[in-house]
Formats: C-alpha cells, structure tokens, sequence
C-alpha cells in the first residue's frame, strides 16, 4: 500500500509516560509563569477594627518555615495555593560536603483546623515529571483528602525546580519530532552535546530513585516525622516501592496507580506490552466498525510496511503556532504516535477511524491529535534525569528482544538506551534495588485493563509480596487510572480506613470501555 505525498502532514517522534525515552525528550519549556518556588505575598497590613484578620503568610511545620505560594499549572493561567520552601540536600548523598542543591518543596495544607497527623505524599511519573507541576493531573482524585490531611509535593531532584538537568543544546540541535528514525551515532553526539551542558552545574550520577528516596527521608524529618500515605503514580510507584522498603515504619499506607515492579528493567518489554494492548482494543471492532474499517490490525501494518518501503519528508502549517515546518513520516514516527494513542481510552477509541483515513490518503486526523498529546508529555518530561535513572537502574540489565522486531515499537526502544547509556554517566544502584517489594502496610495497586506500558500484570506481580495488599483492574481503561469514575471516593476510603479487603469497589463495574468512533460524530448509537 503506497501513500501519496498529499496524504502526509507531520509526526511527533515521542514514546509517552513510562515510555518518554527517546532522546528528544531533553527538550523543555520554558519555566511557568507563578512556581512553586515564586515569592511570598508582602506582609499583611494590620486589619481594621472591624475586619477579620489577614490571613498569616508563613507557616512553621516540623522545622521548615513554609511561605504562601501558587503552583503555577503549565500551558494555563490557572493556580493552587500552596505553602512552599527551599529544601536543600547534598548533591552526592554519600558525601555530606558535597555541593548542594536545593529542591523544590510544597505543601498543601488541609482544611481541619487539626489534621490528622499523617500526610499524603504524590510521587510523579515519567521518570522525569514533577509533581509540583502535575498535580493538577491527580488532583480530582486527590484533593478530598485534603479535607482532613496536608499533601506533600516534592519536584524530584532533577526535575521542575528541583536542579533540573535541563539542556539547551539538544533544544536548539532537534526538535521534538525533527527526526524519524533511529541513528545511533547521531543519538550519542546529541548525548555528548547535552552532557556537556548539564555536568558544568550537575553531576548525573547522582540523580537516582535511591537519592530521591533519601530526599524524601530528609523532607519528612524536617517537617516533624509525620507517617506517610503514598501515592505513586507510573514511575512514581518505583519510588513509593523504594521508600517502603527502606522506610517502612515511616509509611502509613501505599497507593500504586499502574504499577511498575521493583524487578522490571524499564523498557524491555515495552513492545509487548503495546502489542498487547493493541490487539485486544482492535479485538473490539467488531459489527458496524468491521463493516465500516475491516481489521484495523491489519491496516495499521500495512500502513507501518509501506512507511518503511517510502518514508516521506513534508512541509505542514503547525496547527498550534500556524507556522511551516518540516518532518519526516516513516514507521519509526507511526509507532510512537500508536503508542501515544494507546494510553487513554478515549484516544483510542480513535484510532480505528484515523488509521484508515491514514490508509486511504488524509494523516490530518493522527497526526493533529498526536501534536496535541505529544506537546503535553515533552512539556512535563525532564530527559536529562531521565537517562540518570534509567542508564544507572535499568541500562545494564537490558537483554536483546529480537522477537520484537517485527511488532509496531520493535527493538527501538532498547537501541535508543542502549546508544544513550553508552555516553550517559552511570550512578551506583543497591543491591537490593531490582528485590520484589514484601510489606503488611495497607497497599491498594491499580491497574488499566488495556494499559500499553503497565499492563496488569504487573500489579498481579507486585501483589504477591503484599499480605494485606489488593490490586483493582479497571475495565476498559488505559494507563493511570486514580481519577476515573469512582476511584476518587475508593481512595479517600481506603487512605482513611486502611482496609483494602474491605473495600467495596462495586462502582467500578460501571465502568467501560470508550466505543469505537465510526466517523468523527462519534460510535455508532
């Protein structure tokens, strides 16, 4: 099946969430507007006689004075009030007069007059997001807590205001999307590049999951030694995993939303993963949508056969800046945007529809969704922290996967690492790091049913070292679940009573999977 030229808009080469891992992630935005770490509010003007008083705009928690704050939400005018302070750590935490960074601290405080004395701490995804900076995305499910508890925000060293690795050379040397297809040479000479710039303010090595753990340790001490609820959130629940295991009489309860096992080596099986979720949502087209699209499965690999024959190299008018540019479409750039679609049920109710308007010459509707989820995961993603965790955690223990070769990500995935870690420092990793997590604190684990990145089971995995720990699959969904449906009110239940058995779930079985758009009004009524 040959494409036509004018079928052929753009591509955003980008992997998404867990799968974030292709180098052009280096790229960042530019810092928003009102931070977490933004000024404090000038001090309050006496109240009149007759009026309330100013509200206080600092407040002292454990040993840390905190100032009133806005986290600033990216891509919008819109703001949390929050109480933030610098926090500052050793660079290398094996050497306490090492250089210092300073992280970037939040907290949100509850409404009781008298919270209850443990606090809720979010651990974001990626690796290479900051929680301070997607919280909005969990805060649906989140914020009823807030009624009787504070919530900790942390941006993970390395990430948001927390000493980002961030680089400017990449930036200006490729932009996201500029290049489909793999080139290992090229990948490492932008590796070098970047490396350069962040080691004159950073020392890579040291921007782990076990000094983030450390971190965290230090933070709670600081804030007076509360018990804490954690809730990790993809990547973050490697983190949660980690802090459970070296902390645990310091954690209350433990909250995973897709769930990765402290023995996978990230990325490895991140193409069967796909081709599993893949096959069992185009298993859905069935009646009305095979009469309409045939077997989207198929079609998908056609399309995917004929990009790797002729990959073509177009002009476009961004749909967001409305400006020219130039990209090239090849598999490598259909892949990622699969992918892309994948993680929520509502993209992927899409995708039927889209790839056979691809298949019979009009790309416009993959590709302009796709440059909207990509742009959202580039802006949230920290590359360099990124490679820090993975090429000091996961890059060794990478084995080939030929049997992926001919599936949609192929063995890209694994290339891309390997040629990155080859130039990216490597940090030191425990020895018991990659050891399945053991514990009897209350654990609830979520799971998508058709998640591309966290499948199942790898929650079932993680549940077998929980003995009072339950794991809820949630029909119909993709990756990251925490706010769907009912599952804010499950949460609140579950943080406040800490009985996962007990819990009654029931609500989730009116959850379902998003239909299968037959034409761009919807699926069929």
């Amino acid at each position: 099946m040959a494409l036509k030229a004018r079928t052929v808009l753009r591509i955003v080469v980008v992997a998404g969430g867990l799968g974030l891992l292709a180098w052009n992630q280096f790229h960042r935005r530019a810092p928003a507007a009102a931070g977490a770490d933004a000024l404090a509010a000038p001090a309050p003007v006496a109240p009149a006689k007759d009026q309330p008083a100013a509200k206080p705009h600092t407040w002292k928690l454990g040993r840390l004075v905190l100032t009133a704050c806005e986290l600033g939400r990216p891509d919008s005018g819109l703001s949390t009030a929050a109480w933030c302070a610098p926090f500052e750590v050793p660079e290398n935490r094996d050497d306490p007069a090492s250089r210092k960074i300073t992280l970037n601290l939040a907290v949100l405080r509850s409404d009781a007059d008298v919270p209850a004395g443990d606090m809720l701490v979010y651990l974001a995804g990626g690796p290479g997001q900051a929680a301070t900076e997607t919280w909005p995305m969990v805060a649906p499910a989140l914020e009823p807590l807030l009624a009787h508890r504070n919530v900790l925000l942390i941006d993970q060293r390395g990430t948001g205001r927390s000493h980002p690795l961030d680089c400017k050379a990449t930036e200006k040397a490729d932009k996201v999307g500029a290049v489909a297809g793999f080139d290992p040479d090229r990948l490492r000479a932008q590796v070098e590049a970047c490396l350069k710039e962040v080691q004159a303010k950073a020392d890579p090595r040291y921007y782990t999951t076990t000094a983030a753990v450390a971190d965290l340790e230090d933070a709670r001490q600081a804030l007076g030694a509360p018990d804490f609820d954690l809730v990790g959130v993809s990547y973050g629940t490697r983190v949660a995993q980690q802090y459970a295991m070296h902390h645990p009489d310091a954690v209350r309860s433990i909250l995973l939303d897709g769930v990765v096992p402290n023995q996978l080596v990230l990325g490895e099986d991140f193409a069967r993963n796909l081709e599993d979720a893949l096959k069992a949502q185009f298993a859905r087209c069935t009646d009305e949508c095979k009469i309409r699209f045939g077997d989207p499965y198929q079609t998908l690999y056609q399309l995917r056969d004929a990009l790797r024959a002729n990959p073509h190299k177009v002009s476009f008018r961004d749909p967001q800046t409305f400006q020219s540019v130039e990209r090239t479409l090849s598999d490598d750039a259909l892949a990622s945007v699969v992918r892309l679609f994948a993680y929520s049920p509502i993209t992927t109710a899409l995708l039927p529809l889209s790839i056979d308007a691809a298949a019979h010459g009009d790309v416009g509707p993959l590709l302009g969704q796709a440059k909207l989820i990509s742009g959202d995961l580039a802006d949230s993603m920290n590359g360099g922290m990124q490679s820090s965790v993975i090429c000091s955690e996961d890059a060794d223990l990478l084995k080939p996967r030929p049997q992926d070769a001919d599936t949609m990500l192929g063995t890209r995935m694994i290339d891309t690492l390997q040629a990155v870690c080859s130039v990216w420092p490597h940090g030191t990793r425990p020895a018991d790091f990659h050891q399945p997590l053991k514990t009897a604190i209350p654990t609830l684990l979520l799971s998508g049913q058709y998640d591309p990145v966290t499948p199942p089971r790898y929650g079932e995995e993680v549940l077998k070292g929980l003995s009072n720990g339950r794991h809820l699959v949630l029909q119909g969904q993709g990756h990251n679940v925490i706010a769907a449906g009912c599952m804010p009110t499950l949460v609140k239940n579950f943080v406040e009573e800490l009985d996962p058995q007990k819990l009654d779930a029931s609500c989730l079985d009116r959850l379902q999977p998003t239909p299968l758009f037959i034409d761009f009004n919807g699926a069929t009524p």
